[in-house]
């Protein structure tokens, strides 16, 4: 290995270079599939030159070596967040962590390291995941994405070897005994972790806990409906996973091409961190953008004709059955009459005790036709007792995610994106936003879903999900009768899931913008309807996210938001994410001042007595509604806001209208007395902090890197502001540290006609999660000051850096 870093040469010194060491890379035999370490691979080499803020640009001769060379780069930026991330899916957290430690959470809903472990491990030993990855495409990888992974296996490998557990930097993980070489399989366990991460993970503790009942079973009581609808709508809030995107074609820009805003709003700690980077084997791939850690594609990103990004989709993850069972054996169950046997998977796990031995936990978990046999739902227990219920994850036999970014990736057209979604079918709970050069704007809802459709549910559903379906597309079906199982599609990919031509898709050239509510208001003057209730609902109230979305398309395209001219740019599109607008703001903050008028000696009722709230009034009176980080007054009615969410029946006086669903429901009902209360609990609170009612928002919400104190600006989920700043309240100094938000951004610009497209991207936690790396927090000042990162993204543009470096891999045994 040779590196090279910010050489003082000349431009066509620095191209020739580049051109040499690109080409002693692509000189390397193919190799075979291996299931040793794959370091141990014959491989193609990489040339992986660095600009600005740490971006990788990667080039290989061959899909093993790009795969080497983001293999290499991923575990250089992230290595101790890489190695969690395999110690988990191989189901030895407890081995080195403990058993009763927390379980990682980005990882699924296990609530402790033994059930997480029992869980993974349960995977492991079905040998799914092998069949999967040792079957043809479709079903299996492409062979292009077996060799990116092989190649990836062998590029962290080498990292890891030339750096050793002791050399490691990041305190995180310096000199564990848990670092470790990696195999393909390793990958291929977090693609499907990664798969069914809101199916059977998100029902961990009930997949692993679920035990026969000793003795006679008694009837249970029917689980309430209630509890468990209320159950699924609050584990939709509390997702630490969303997103935005806006796609606008040849009518919706200024110069008649198109612009795509891509806005993930994903965790800023740990697995699900998005890494950026730009993929090249000449003639073959040439593709930019950011994918979660460990996976090496380009998931959101470009290429010179097309651009995409994914919302997280409402469509369900899973469904239930509820089997009855046979009398006097609760392993056994019928189908039609017919007595089934479950299946019944032994499982053992090496736990590490206080004294440090070790002890092995044997656990057998049971299940069957259609999936795993549990003890608890959404926010409900589910009973083992004469009947049990089964959950069946639609991605359990989904090993084409990455089949389906390398395809996204080769794309010429927005056409060509739906065409690639539809071939491969390897999206789990995500939709897909896009436009080309061409002026198309493009949404498409083409991912894996139940294949449980309306009339199935209707026919099929038991007592609890008659009540459960309509309102969250979740089913609970009659697992006694074989007619009722998921049905089966000729243009899908895989028995069980709903075939794309049941799926909604609207192509476009003004606008499709989604903000993770259902299809059906992609674009209010095209409103999708007539897919099932599985996918999405339609008729009902929108989140205020979504009404902000919508607005703020309809006011650019109008030439009404106080931008110059009409129709989206790269630049307009930038200031309409970075306005940190607030619907909620924009629909309450009138109301309220009106509210304060009216408190008697400018005190507010709140828990702990009248509370003044004199400056705070002042201040929400001179603010815009806006979540800079200059605003002031905005905390104050976050912390209000946040509140008014929780009165029930909603704080509004105009109810939702489904006739007018952007606009309503609206007018805050300042008579009434909770949400007075909830004013001045509010005031109270910031008080109680320390926290002047009218300091502006960058003083007390920021996060902390190095020592150093770094302001946020943008707003929680429920204020119904695009750049989504989940944070943490610490009650003695605000909002202290971000949970989840805005993450990697893109605005992808093509111009009409010819000319390459013009890119701004933004990570805003930064490329390393490793906190003594230069690129820890650079990109996270960006973020702060309301600054955008211009891609380099051409052989000159990327010659060209200031900060160029290079590091060349090559091929070797």
């Amino acid at each position: 290995m040779a590196l090279l870093r910010r050489l003082p040469l000349t431009r066509p010194a620095r191209a020739a270079l580049v051109g040499l060491l690109t080409l002693a890379a692509a000189v390397a035999g193919p190799a075979p599939a291996t299931a040793r370490p794959a370091q141990e691979t014959r491989l193609g080499g990489a040339v992986i030159r660095y600009t600005e803020y740490g971006i990788p640009h990667i080039m290989a001769a061959d899909f093993r070596g790009l795969g080497l060379g983001y293999g290499y780069a991923a575990a250089k930026d992230n290595l101790c967040v890489l190695a969690d991330t395999y110690l988990t899916v191989a189901g030895e957290r407890s081995r080195y962590l403990g058993p009763d430690a927390p379980g990682n959470s980005d990882l699924g809903s296990a609530s402790t390291n033994l059930n997480s472990d029992l869980y993974y491990r349960s995977i492991a030993v079905s040998g799914t995941v092998e069949r999967l990855a040792h079957s043809p495409a479709p079903v299996g990888p492409d062979p292009e994405v077996a060799d990116l992974v092989r190649g990836y296996a062998a590029g962290y490998n080498r990292y890891l070897a030339e750096t050793g557990p002791d050399g490691v930097r990041d305190p995180a993980c310096r000199g564990a005994a848990w670092l470790r070489p990696i195999t393909e399989l390793d990958v291929y366990r977090h693609v499907y972790a990664l798969a069914t991460l809101q199916g059977g993970g998100s029902d961990i503790d009930g997949i692993v806990t679920a035990q026969p009942p000793a003795g006679a079973p008694a009837p249970a009581p029917a689980p309430s409906a209630e509890r468990m609808v209320r159950a699924a709508e609050d584990a939709a809030a509390a997702r630490t996973l969303g997103s935005n995107a806006i796609a606008a074609g040849s009518r919706g820009t200024t110069g008649g091409g198109s612009v795509l805003l891509g806005n993930p709003h994903y965790p800023w700690q740990g697995t699900n961190r998005f890494w950026q980077s730009q993929l090249t084997v000449p003639g073959r791939l040439d593709v930019s953008g950011a994918s979660l850690l460990g996976l090496p594609v380009v998931a959101i990103g470009h290429n010179t004709d097309v651009a995409w990004s994914h919302t997280v989709s409402t469509a369900a993850r899973f469904g239930l059955h509820e089997v009855p069972l046979v009398p006097g054996d609760p392993t056994s169950y019928l189908v039609d009459g017919v007595p089934q046997r479950m299946t019944a998977t032994e499982v053992a796990v090496e736990a590490r005790q206080p004294d440090g031995t070790l002890a092995t936990v044997h656990r057998t978990l049971w299940s069957t036709r259609y999936g795993p046999v549990i003890n608890a739902g959404p926010g409900v227990p589910l009973p083992w007792g004469t009947t049990a219920y089964t959950l069946q994850d639609p991605n359990a036999g989904n090993l084409r995610t990455l089949n389906t970014w390398l395809a996204l990736g080769r794309s010429r057209s927005a056409e060509g994106v739906r065409t690639a979604l539809a071939r491969t079918q390897g999206l789990p709970w995500l939709n897909t936003v896009a436009t080309d050069r061409a002026g198309q704007a493009l949404y498409a809802d083409l991912q894996v879903v139940p294949n449980v459709t309306d009339e199935l549910a209707a026919r099929c559903s038991t007592g609890l999900g008659r009540a459960v379906f309509p309102s969250s597309g979740i089913s609970v079906l009659d697992g006694g009768r074989g007619d009722c199982a998921w049905g089966s599609d000729p243009d899908a990919v895989q028995p069980g899931i709903l075939g794309p031509a049941r799926l909604p898709v609207l192509a476009r050239t003004d606008y499709v913008a989604n903000a993770n509510n259902s299809p059906w208001l992609t674009n209010p003057a095209a409103p999708l309807t007539g897919y099932p209730r599985v996918v999405g609902d339609t008729g009902t109230k929108r989140s205020t996210r979504t009404q902000e979305a919508v607005t703020a398309a309809e006011r650019r395209l109008a030439g009404t938001d106080g931008l110059p001219g009409r129709g989206f740019s790269l630049r307009t599109m930038q200031q309409t994410l970075f306005s940190d607008h607030s619907r909620v703001a924009e629909l309450a903050l009138a109301d309220t001042g009106r509210m304060c008028a009216g408190f008697t000696d400018g005190t507010a009722p709140s828990a702990a007595g009248p509370v003044d709230v004199t400056a705070g009034c002042t201040a929400l009176r001179g603010w815009d509604g806006r979540y800079t980080e200059d605003s002031r007054g905005s905390l104050l009615f976050e912390r209000f806001a946040l509140r008014l969410a929780r009165i029930p029946g909603g704080p509004w006086q105009k109810p939702f209208d489904p006739a007018d669903p952007i606009a309503t429901p609206n007018t805050l009902a300042v008579a009434r007395p909770e949400v007075r209360q909830a004013f001045g609990d509010a005031a109270a609170e910031l008080r109680a902090a320390g926290i002047p009612l009218d300091a502006p928002l960058g003083e007390h919400q920021y996060v902390t890197r190095a020592d150093r104190r770094i302001p946020v600006h943008g707003a929680p989920d429920l204020l119904g502001v695009l750049n989504v700043v989940e944070p943490v309240w610490d009650s003695a100094a605000g909002n202290t540290e971000v949970r989840y938000g805005s993450s990697f951004v893109q605005v992808v610009e093509f111009p009409a006609g010819a000319g390459l497209p013009r890119v701004t991207t933004l990570l805003t936690y930064s490329q390393s999660s490793d906190p003594t790396s230069p690129h820890h927090a650079d990109q996270t000042a960006l973020f702060s000051a309301g600054r955008w990162v211009s891609e380099r993204f051409t052989e000159a543009q990327i010659l060209a850096s200031p900060d160029l470096a290079v590091t060349v891999l090559n091929g070797r045994r």
